[in-house]
């Protein structure tokens, strides 16, 4: 992360000894379209993009509703490609921003390799991500969402759908009565009432299913090593051991997440402990349980009945003993299928997807850190703050030393588990690796970003007496062991620092090395370090306005009367490397730099 390799270096206009050498063209490399902030005038938060009447485009792979395909036209170009193969959607995606996927299609490593760095992210819409490569996501700056509430009730109902169906043998007996048999005997069932039911996994589903089956009259416990205790009281739920729940259920239904932990979780060692005679509803994800010990046990006599909604291999094999057998109930993975469910998804996932590509924090993102919506809403103008500090710093950073320790001070009257810095922390980061080099940076891979240039970056929180209304007071940024382009920034104790603060929503510089500034980041700034004497303000801008340079803030901050100042200059438009010149020309500031936002 040399900065005297950086291609923001002709972004920065520094002393007049070398105005020779001036350059304002930007060549700043700048994502298409970036999953997080860029802030425009106002605080309005736009795309990115390589000219101002493109439209990214979004790739659906796999079947979505109207309401969800509707709401991605108005923003962006849809291509509906389904049935795709792994080398059709390698072949596709390089020229897609977006994907959209449900289960049955896999968006492995090659895919994220495959799409050149475009790719920005990809849409789940549903719950489970087992299908994503979450590593190769976060390694290519792509952020993943999923759709993760609008199905959650069509799945409950489901799982209590066959959790009923299965104890009255309703699919066995609708099937003999239609094939002309009458058996009533042979389909006696058993009363749910009064019946222990161990709930798997105590998420949003889980907790559904356990409210419904409390209706029912059932006795519920659950197992789940995440769920809060006070979260399941609330539901009348008691919250026990794996081992304790699967030896004392009557009925199982699970309701985890594919990972390795959980992958045939049940299997011949599980159910030998279990209850003989046990009944296990699976709405979750088929790999969490060994299908062929299932088999085993249901012809051992331990397992009664199973219900399954979903399998290993979607579709199973049409030979599958598993789905063949006489106590099995089986459905085609129709947890999420109803009219409401599909509509709901198909909108939640296009909202989050959008909303991305548009570069608003998703509070659905699955490979970022998991903050709360409430929380990404209060923190927004920080977030842009934090974002520009990053920038504004890492253009001041001169010399061949490069920019490898950098401090964060938070300035907050806030407890310091009251305050989540983490958004905050991946944006300055994004402000100090994006305007030198061509890598994209987002809150999804900023840590990882920053560890391979070996940027190595501490925060400090700094507690103020006061009213905690605010998030935050104030941020700083300061790059050590390294020179600055413009000297002014340099701070007593030898860093290049920059702070800020925000004011009625707007991100303001206030502080530059020693100095006291402050100027609006709404655009591009000038500092100019001069002697401190009657008319400055009007000489500077009196060339900018002759050079239709629009001033949307001015400020100086000074040392004492007539002596050194620095004043800082907001400007909307990029000035001519000419009307710079003349700024340099102008006798009494000794130094000055351009720095673009």
């Amino acid at each position: 992360m040399a900065a005297t390799t950086s291609t923001a270096s002709s972004n920065i206009l520094t002393t007049k000894k070398n105005l020779s050498s001036l350059s304002v063209t930007s060549t700043n490399k700048l994502p298409t379209f970036s999953p997080l902030y860029s802030s425009s005038r106002r605080q309005r938060f736009i795309v990115l993009s390589a000219s101002l009447n493109s439209k990214p485009t979004v790739l659906v792979a796999e079947k979505l509703g109207e309401a969800g395909i509707n709401l991605l036209k108005d923003f962006a170009n849809v291509d509906c490609s389904y049935n795709l193969s792994p080398d059709e959607l390698c072949t596709k995606i390089s020229l897609c921003d977006a994907l959209i996927v449900r289960s049955g299609t896999k968006v492995s490593r090659e895919v994220f390799e495959s799409s050149g760095g475009r790719l920005k992210v990809v849409g789940r819409a549903g719950v489970g991500i087992d299908n994503v490569d979450l590593a190769a996501a976060t390694e290519h700056g792509c952020l993943v969402v999923n759709a993760p509430t609008a199905n959650t009730i069509a799945a409950a109902e489901h799982g209590i759908a066959l959790l009923a169906a299965m104890a009255r043998n309703v699919a066995q007996a609708d099937a003999s009565l239609k094939a002309g048999k009458w058996q009533r005997n042979k389909y006696v069932g058993v009363s749910l009432v009064g019946k222990t039911l161990a709930v798997m996994g105590f998420g949003k589903v889980g907790s559904e299913v356990a409210r419904r089956a409390k209706g029912l009259g059932m006795h519920v416990i659950a197992h789940d090593p995440y769920a809060p205790a006070d979260r399941a009281r609330a539901v009348g739920v008691e919250l026990v051991s794996f081992d304790e729940a699967i030896a004392t259920a009557d009925f199982i239904s699970l309701h985890m997440p594919l990972t390795p932990a959980t992958a045939k979780i049940l299997n011949d060692e599980t159910f030998a402990k279990m209850k003989k005679g046990v009944r296990i509803v699976n709405v979750a994800r088929g790999g969490v349980i060994d299908e062929d010990a299932l088999v085993r046990a249901l012809d051992a006599g331990i397992v009664a009945q199973a219900a399954l909604d979903v399998f290993t291999v979607e579709p199973p094999p049409q030979d599958s003993k598993l789905v063949q057998h006489e106590r099995v109930t089986v459905t085609p993975h129709l947890g999420a299928s109803t009219i409401e469910a599909q509509e709901g998804v198909a909108i939640e996932i296009a909202e989050a997807v959008v909303g991305a590509l548009k570069g608003e924090l998703a509070s659905t993102a699955v490979n970022a850190p998991m903050v709360p919506a409430e929380v990404l809403t209060e923190l927004k103008p920080y977030v842009v703050l934090a974002e520009k500090l990053g920038r504004l710093a890492v253009q001041l950073v001169s010399g061949g030393s490069g920019v490898k320790d950098v401090k964060v001070t938070y300035a907050s009257s806030r407890a310091p588990d009251d305050l989540d810095t983490r958004v905050l922390r991946a944006m300055i980061t994004k402000g100090l690796i994006e305007p030198i080099s061509s890598v994209f940076v987002n809150l999804v891979n900023a840590d990882f970003s920053a560890k391979q240039r070996g940027l190595r970056l501490s925060e400090e929180r700094i507690h103020l007496d006061g009213s905690p209304e605010s998030p935050l007071d104030s941020i700083q940024v300061q790059i050590a062991n390294v020179e600055s382009k413009f000297a002014s920034a340099i701070s007593e104790t030898g860093e290049i620092k920059v702070e800020g603060r925000v004011k009625d929503g707007i991100p303001h510089l206030t502080k530059v090395g020693s100095f006291e500034v402050d100027v609006s980041l709404e655009g591009s700034i000038i500092l100019c370090r001069q002697v401190d004497q009657p008319g400055m303000i009007g000489r500077v801008g009196s060339v900018l306005g002759e050079q239709n340079v629009n001033v949307s803030f001015m400020s100086v901050g000074r040392i004492a009367p007539r002596k050194q100042a620095v004043m800082a200059i907001g400007v909307d438009e990029q000035p001519s490397k000419e009307t710079l010149k003349m700024i340099g020309d102008i006798p009494a500031i000794e130094e000055f730099v351009f720095l673009k936002l």
